[in-house]
């Protein structure tokens, strides 16, 4: 059962590009946007990556931290950020067991092949760890900039 808007985000850790140990609490405290996506290096995701990549200083002055999560390994992960130079952090759901706290592990079709992986999509959490905003089934275009302004019009200091 995927988590439901306004509850609690039960508290996870997973590895991040350097293969350190990270858990949501570490971000309490500050707005939390988690961002699943499929693909390290492919055409969509790196739009996405380098989408919040541009807008990061916009998030950090709303107080949020963006966290993007997929099924790629750490050593992948790094070389995704050190490409696109991004400035947040990348955490490693090799076993999607993170993906499906939230529901994002899909059965997907391609090419009339079946398999499964993550629905691109995008978790709002307030500074107490509360899903406040999701978007599913994410289209990369002008997606962050919708969160962003989201968060410019709910965030209270």
């Amino acid at each position: 059962m995927p988590i439901e808007l306004g509850t609690k985000v039960n508290d996870f850790t997973l590895p991040n590009q350097d293969g350190e140990k990270v858990s949501l609490s570490d971000f309490k405290g500050k707005y939390v946007v988690l961002y699943f996506y499929p693909k390290d290096m492919t055409p969509g995701c790196t739009t996405e990556a380098c989408d919040f990549r541009d807008n990061h200083e916009s998030f950090e002055e709303l107080d949020a931290v963006i966290v993007g999560i997929s099924p790629d390994p750490e050593a992948r992960h790094q070389k995704f950020i050190d490409k696109h130079d991004l400035p947040f952090t990348l955490l490693s759901d090799e076993d999607h067991q993170v993906a499906d706290q939230f529901g994002v592990w899909k059965l997907k079709k391609n090419f009339g092949k079946e398999y499964y992986g993550i629905e691109r999509s995008t978790f709002i959490l307030d500074k107490e760890g509360n899903l406040v905003k999701e978007y599913r089934k994410v289209r990369v275009k002008d997606h962050v900039l919708d969160a962003l302004n989201y968060l410019k019009e709910n965030s209270a200091d």
